[in-house]
């Protein structure tokens, strides 16, 4: 049998583990032409494929299918054979000199000496993990990863080599820059890589700058006088065009994106009279000034803050209360203030904010890159026009108020909490973690607090690259976890030991710096809480750790 283990990826996806990588391409190409009921993405790792679902049921139902799915038919393709041409003065050519034995000529030998074979996409658009013919440049990735690696580094982890397309965070060892361009939406195929395709590294000695990802602006039409919109006077500290995101490209490496806070986003529409779908702003901490082009409708829903509205000449002439609907007449500005709760405020207008679609979506993805720009002081942001019969919504109670400095999050454990034992995860759920500010739409970056432990993991070596999903807490090597949010890579290489359910994402995604966070487990199946002594007692069997929680595993499978 090709499955050896289906585990939990929280209440709405599955993580298949399988024998090999043909097996793991023949799971996902069956997936792909013959999706499960519900299924909304399919995403192949080195030894995994994640499989994301609508719903709970989707999942329970799809767990019962896997196993029984024939996986004899197997998918031949022939790719194309890619030339990338390299500056090898890498951060971490000397380490990786060092860890393989060969120095830095030899890794540089050993790179450009052997074909390497596209065989998953993931991480980020155009960032397609390469496998060579040899075992010899297999190293570890990086203890902590950086927050910020540059576009067009060429790089290793684990077995595998691959290029960024963009500057993104990334725990690879770093052998040296390209200039060849990962991903470019003008191209009919935009990844110059896919899987399938064979790719040569060429060493070459002259600098190359690494190129900046192509990003797609908002619309600025040279005559705005005729068109309705919001025209940007101050940005704050950011502010970015969102709606529910682009679920289905995975595959490319493509995360779904979208706001993070979702649940504010329903909101403002609902309030402003649009569809739950219609672009939005999504602002970070205040500072959003915006001045309306004809008259509009708005509503601004998520972090609490003061919402003023002036006239031309500055003078202050209404305070229009959060989640409800208001109107700001031609020439009037809005100022949103800093919130007195959460990070993140959305504001809607009747109609939708009416730029570019990319991939079926107009939200900005700061992973990638796709999407709309980062709004700036002067952008023009058209309004669509009304459609349908979509009436106004009444005045609601916000979902975010100040409170407790502590916030509780709901959690499912895996799909690798078996990289943990028992009082790893007692650590995990029985101390608080502190966000820091290093966080942002990737991800809540957190840390113990002063009197705190970080985790340790209870066995060495790396983990193959798998699909990961918003929610995610990954765990690097220095035990300080991460929760994923909206803009998270598509795989990852640390163990995740837990999963944040997707009905408190919201409260996750308003977190703002110093703020405590607390883990609960719950059942994935019921969301109903898990008892403590039988985690533990599950954490120290030499079992599959799910089959405490519901989960399936088959003869084979490793803890």
């Amino acid at each position: 049998m090709s499955i050896t283990g289906i585990r939990w990826a929280g209440p709405r996806a599955v993580l298949v583990e399988l024998t090999d990588l043909a097996s793991v391409l023949a799971l996902h190409h069956r997936l792909e032409a013959d999706p499960l009921p519900g299924q909304l993405d399919a995403i192949a790792g080195a030894a995994t494929v994640l499989v994301k679902f609508a719903s709970r049921f989707h999942t329970g139902a799809a767990r019962e299918l896997l196993p029984h799915l024939d996986l004899t038919a197997r998918h031949h393709g022939t790719g194309n054979e890619v030339t990338i041409e390299v500056v090898y003065d890498g951060e971490d050519l000397a380490e990786v000199g060092r860890l393989t034995g060969l120095g830095a000529d030899g890794v540089i030998a050993a790179h450009t000496g052997q074909a390497w074979t596209g065989a998953f996409g993931g991480f980020a658009p155009g960032f397609t993990y390469l496998v060579g013919e040899n075992g010899s440049l297999n190293v570890p990735r990086r203890s902590s990863p950086r927050t910020a690696v540059p576009a067009g580094s060429v790089a290793l982890g684990g077995a595998f080599s691959a290029v960024y397309p963009r500057q993104s965070p990334g725990g690879w060892q770093l052998l040296g820059h390209t200039s060849a361009v990962m991903w470019d939406l003008g191209r009919e195929s935009p990844a110059l890589v896919r899987p399938g395709d064979t790719v040569r590294y060429v060493a070459v000695r002259e600098a190359v700058a690494a190129p900046s990802a192509e990003e797609v602006k908002p619309a600025s039409p040279e005559n705005t006088e005729s068109r309705s919109g919001l025209t940007v006077q101050a940005p704050g500290l950011q502010s970015l065009v969102q709606d529910l995101g682009r679920p289905g490209f995975g595959d490319l490496g493509v995360s779904v994106s979208g706001a993070a806070d979702q649940r504010s986003v329903r909101q403002a529409n609902r309030l402003a009279g649009n569809g739950p779908d219609a672009a939005v702003v999504e602002n970070l901490l205040g500072g959003l000034a915006v001045r309306a082009d004809g008259d509009q409708v708005l509503a601004v829903a998520g972090a609490p803050a003061v919402l003023e509205i002036r006239d031309e000449s500055r003078t202050l002439l209404r305070h229009p209360a959060m989640h409800t609907p208001f109107a700001l007449l031609d020439g009037e500005t809005l100022t949103i203030s800093p919130p007195s709760a959460g990070v993140r405020s959305y504001l809607a207008v009747r109609g939708g904010f009416d730029v570019p679609p990319v991939l079926g979506s107009r939200s900005s993805d700061s992973m990638s890159g796709i999407g709309p720009a980062p709004l700036a002081a002067g952008t023009f942001v058209p309004v669509a026009p009304i459609t349908g019969v979509w009436p106004v919504g009444i005045p609601e109670d916000g979902m975010l108020e100040a409170g407790s400095s502590t916030t509780t999050l709901r959690v499912t454990l895996g799909p690798r909490d078996d990289w943990f034992d028992a009082e790893a995860i007692g650590l995990f759920t029985g101390q608080q973690w502190l966000v820091t500010e290093q966080s942002n739409r990737i991800g809540v970056r957190l840390a113990p607090p002063e009197e705190g432990r970080a985790l340790e993991r209870a066995r060495d070596g790396e983990l193959p690259s798998e699909g990961t999903v918003a929610g995610a807490l990954q765990m690097p090597p220095n035990g300080h976890p991460v929760l994923f949010l909206a803009d998270h890579p598509v795989t990852g290489g640390y163990p995740v030991i837990a999963v944040v359910v997707p009905e408190d994402l919201p409260l996750a995604a308003q977190l703002p710096p110093g703020r405590h966070v607390e883990f609960t487990i719950v059942d994935p199946r019921t969301l109903e809480p898990v008892d403590q002594e039988v985690v533990d007692q599950a954490a120290r069997q030499e079992t599959p750790r799910e089959s405490a929680v519901g989960a399936t595993a088959f003869e084979g499978s490793q803890p």
